[in-house]
């Protein structure tokens, strides 16, 4: 089964819009067949009305990534049950197109679907991925961005489930935030503002004339023989 295939279609429709940031990027017929690709026949098929239905399984399948991300592994299992129930699909082995090296079909296992429109479609190809990849692997596996305001899916394909964050530049961005809140938090228990850096070099140019208290005390200091 081709897993990491089928599930990344969960996971591109929930992306698809970015509710902390106020973005949706499923508006039109064109963005819902980039979701599909440009090899699926049955992204031809898609319509206005498809935008609608994606939209409404889009929150659905978020729901089921946010109630694992939150360990309710319960809640996201009946939330994707009910989704696989909605949205049927019939296994079926293929392998013509895919030969080996001796020529013969590299037999596997394909989700078949005989949906009546393109959004249905999809979305029980989405479900059903994220159904095997939830069983094989667990649902901790399914998580929500910890970076703000990314709020991104994923899948944790991680050997010691320790995935955090959507991306590489999320994660990147969080660990400085990190660092930086670490550092004003320091700087707050100490009592007094983080110092300046101070400069590499003295600017060029004639020491200024002391004046007040410190004049004085230079003057004290100079040798016996100046006065």
């Amino acid at each position: 089964m081709e897993l990491a295939y089928y599930s990344d279609l969960a996971v591109q429709l929930v992306n698809s819009e970015e509710p902390e940031r106020g973005t949706d990027g499923l508006t039109s017929v064109e963005a819902v067949r980039d979701l599909f690709g440009p090899s699926q026949q049955v992204a031809r098929r898609a319509t206005e009305a498809d935008v609608t239905r994606l939209r409404g399984v889009r929150g659905r399948l978020r729901a089921v990534f946010e109630a694992a991300d939150r360990g309710d592994e319960v809640l996201a299992v009946d939330l994707l049950n009910a989704l696989l129930l909605e949205f049927p699909v019939s296994p079926q082995i293929s392998g013509h197109e895919v030969r080996d090296e001796d020529g013969r079909p590299k037999w596997h296992m394909h989700i078949a679907d005989y949906a009546a429109n393109a959004g249905a479609s999809y979305a029980a190809t989405a479900s059903m991925g994220l159904a095997f990849h939830l069983t094989e692997l667990g649902a901790d596996r399914l998580g929500i961005c910890e970076a703000s305001p990314c709020r991104n899916a994923y899948l944790d394909t991680s050997t010691n489930r320790s995935r955090r964050y959507c991306s590489d530049r999320c994660a990147t961005r969080a660990n400085v935030a990190a660092y930086r809140a670490r550092k004003r938090l320091e700087s707050e228990r100490s009592g007094r503002p983080e110092r300046p850096e101070r400069p590499a070099s003295r600017p060029n140019g004639p020491r200024p004339e002391p004046t007040g208290r410190t004049a004085e005390a230079a003057h004290d200091s100079s040798p016996a023989t100046e006065r």
